[in-house]
């Protein structure tokens, strides 16, 4: 099973790494294997996203989307997809089935307050911004 590591950026597509097709009856969901692995450094992150035309065409998306992948994480890349549609849909190895994207993100430490700073949007919720 290939194997990768990154010191830029990157974006691609996940492809399936199965011996045999899978079926995903409607509302069914699969853990479908990607035969790949990556170390990515600290302060890094991939996100798991769906593929647009998989889900238009066959109905098919990515649970836990966008799905997280931790800079510590040394496993096989995984995709929970599940069947939208009124059909039965298949999974055959090699068929794109996701997409990756690395992304840099900050670490914070929370501090306990007893009361927060005052922003022009307070505590409006959805559609309080118009």
């Amino acid at each position: 099973m290939p194997a990768y590591q990154t010191s830029g950026s990157a974006g691609m597509d996940l492809y399936a790494f199965i011996s045999d097709d899978i079926i995903l009856e409607p509302m069914q969901r699969s853990l479908i294997s990607t035969g790949l692995f990556i170390a990515l450094p600290p302060g890094v992150e991939a996100q798991i996203r769906p593929r647009s035309g998989l889900a238009i065409k066959q109905g098919i998306t990515c649970l836990n989307t966008p799905g997280t992948i931790d800079s510590d994480y040394r496993g096989e890349i995984k995709v929970i997809l599940i069947n939208l549609s009124n059909e039965k849909q298949i999974v055959r190895n090699g068929d794109r089935i996701a997409q990756m994207v690395i992304s840099r993100y900050e670490s914070i430490r929370w501090e306990k307050v007893d009361v927060l700073d005052e922003s022009q949007r307070g505590a409006g919720g959805f559609g309080s911004t118009g």
